[in-house]
């Protein structure tokens, strides 16, 4: 199928590993040019080159944090005029209830909803006007069954949430769609921190820890970064211009309600 979205612009928080970059590529593989932003730069400089020579379009290298005004000053820099916006960022690190700080709060709020919600209201105007255009944010399945040591990630995500799905009512008008994936376990790097984590506070083994994420997921496999990509791709598309203020699972068929 061509998604139609060949010669558009995309800026991809987060981008140069893991969930990002397999979007990135799904997305470069349709022939949309792509900004690529992490915050190291062996990382951002090498997923340009690869993507650059897997499909031959630009790929311009954002380096820093993408919930900060000065990267958001640099990306739109890159590209004064995105057509497709993935606002993805690796989430705090676990922490006991308990022991969560009042810094720790607001580093998360910054990074997880006020600096991904400044960013789109920066690019939105000119997607309205150009009436076109495709916000996704990735958040996290797992926020339906939540567990407080992962409060942090948890809340901002929520909170993020709401603010893109209050949005999505306003701007479809202009074909202007707000969406989200909400990936389970993916074979991510991701996915080895959580089992490290798990390591510690059970006393259990590295095998032991995979196997119980493994164990968690209906479909007896973790993901695979591609399927999301793929999924991304598709909610960037031509095609998906009547979807939109969506939640879309990927969780191996794990979630148990019917809605």
């Amino acid at each position: 199928m061509d998604l139609g979205i060949s010669g558009r612009w995309a800026i991809l928080f987060g981008s140069s590993r893991g969930l990002g970059r397999a979007c990135a590529d799904s997305v470069a593989r349709e022939g949309v040019n792509v900004v690529i932003n992490g915050r190291t730069s062996d990382d951002v400089e090498r997923a340009c080159a690869e993507i650059v020579a897997a499909h031959g379009v630009r790929a311009l290298a954002v380096v820093g944090d993408s919930s900060t005004s000065e990267v958001h000053e640099a990306l739109v820099a890159a590209c004064p005029e995105p057509d497709i916006v993935l606002l993805n960022g690796e989430g705090p690190a676990p922490t006991r209830f308990a022991d969560l700080r009042a810094d720790q709060w607001e580093r998360a709020l910054r990074q997880g909803l006020v600096g991904p919600v400044s960013f789109v209201q920066r690019v939105l105007p000119g997607m309205i006007e150009r009436r076109f255009g495709r916000i996704v944010a990735i958040s996290s399945a797992m926020v339906k069954s939540p567990n407080s040591m992962m409060s942090l990630s948890h809340g901002t995500r929520l909170g993020l949430s709401g603010v893109l799905k209050g949005l999505s009512k306003d701007v479809a008008k202009f074909n202007v769609t707000v969406n989200q994936l909400l990936p389970e376990r993916f074979d991510t790097a991701r996915q080895e921190q959580m089992a490290q984590v798990a390591m510690k506070v059970k006393g259990i083994t590295y095998e032991q820890a995979r196997a119980e994420q493994i164990a968690s997921i209906k479909a007896g496999r973790l993901g695979q970064a591609h399927e999301l990509g793929d999924a991304f791709a598709f909610m960037c598309s031509a095609q998906a211009g009547y979807l939109s203020g969506q939640s879309l699972q990927l969780d191996g068929g794990s979630y148990e309600g019917v809605f």
